[in-house]
């Protein structure tokens, strides 16, 4: 195992130089710090970050939590984190939360003592605990926004206006809403987005109710969309659309012909069914990795968090088609679970 001290002896320098060049410590100057990094590089050593905290305070580690690494959701955003934090010279510690708010907040508490900083990726917290932990200054939140913490968000309401006036444009009139989890920040923004695009003529967007945001939340979504004799069904995220895809095809009902399915974020696999899924795509990898940088940027005093809302594109492919000849406007749907 290559030391610290075998870099100085082999630059040249003394222990002190060779520790102050790797940590990018003042009072090095630029010839003797590039020679360094360059012969630290070249033997191959790798910074002990137990010791180095000891001296310098910093852990070099990031923590990541999110919600349910099972989705490729997350997988994606935590993809990016990685890569970043390995530009940086930083480790990632992951955590999973099962979706369950009452053990993220304690996976959060007991994360954030190890690591220089927190990505909360959709964190299902109440907004007072989320304030709590964002006052440290020393987390970045991924696809929710909150006062007091720099956030990377996504534009869902652009990708419900694409999404509903690709089906509108299509001809369909009975558009059902498969929802996520009732603590979804995200979610919140979906049935919002949804609220402004509807009325005017266009028609309303049942609302099938909410869901696990997984395959099994869109088999059941699924049948009661097929109750509500909807002719689309625009879903919370991939996953739950692949759900509604998979009952629809086993209930006898064939998409896109008789009903058209959509989802929310592009994950791998939605290219890879049949129908290929039509979905709107979210930047996941990109948001992991400028959420790395707004650690980061929680360092300078008195600036105000940073947030950032990235854009999305609707990717149209085989599970939209047009209206089914002779479908109707009318439902007999509860006018209390219509979005408006």
């Amino acid at each position: 195992m290559v030391t610290l001290r075998d870099v100085a002896r082999a630059a040249g320098v003394s222990l002190a130089t060779a520790s102050r060049a790797l940590s990018d410590a003042p009072h090095v100057s630029a010839g003797n710090r590039e020679h360094v990094l360059r012969t630290a590089d070249e033997l191959g050593y790798r910074p002990h970050h137990a010791a180095r905290s000891l001296t310098t305070g910093s852990t070099a580690t990031v923590g990541l939590v999110v919600p349910d690494l099972a989705n490729p959701f997350f997988a994606a955003v935590a993809k990016g984190v990685q890569a970043r934090a390995r530009e940086t010279g930083r480790e990632v510690l992951v955590a999973d939360t099962d979706e369950d708010a009452t053990l993220e907040q304690d996976v959060v508490g007991r994360l954030g003592a190890r690591v220089d900083g927190l990505v909360l990726c959709s964190p299902r917290m109440p907004s007072d605990a989320l304030a709590t932990h964002a006052a440290s200054g020393r987390v970045a939140l991924v696809n929710r926004e909150a006062p007091g913490a720099p956030s990377i968000s996504f534009d869902i309401a652009d990708g419900v206006r694409q999404a509903v006036a690709h089906l509108r444009a299509l001809g369909h009139r009975d558009v059902a809403y498969a929802g996520g989890p009732r603590s979804s920040w995200s979610d919140a923004e979906r049935r919002t987005a949804l609220a402004g695009v509807t009325g005017g003529g266009t028609g309303d967007v049942l609302d099938l109710g909410s869901f696990r945001p997984t395959h099994g939340g869109g088999v059941q979504a699924a049948d009661l969309a097929l109750a509500a004799g909807a002719t689309a069904v625009l879903c919370f995220n991939d996953l739950v659309a692949l759900g509604v895809l998979a009952r629809l095809h086993a209930r006898g009902a064939r998409t896109p012909q008789d009903v058209s399915v959509v989802g929310f974020d592009d994950v791998a696999t939605a290219a890879l069914v049949t129908p290929a899924l039509t979905t709107v795509a979210v930047p996941l990898a990109r948001a992991g990795r400028e959420a790395v940088d707004l650690l980061g940027a929680g360092a300078i005093p008195d600036a105000p968090p940073a947030h950032r809302r990235l854009p999305v594109e609707l990717v149209v492919r085989a599970s939209t088609a047009p209206a089914p000849a002779g479908s109707s406007p009318t439902r007999t749907a509860d006018p209390e679970v219509v979005i408006r």
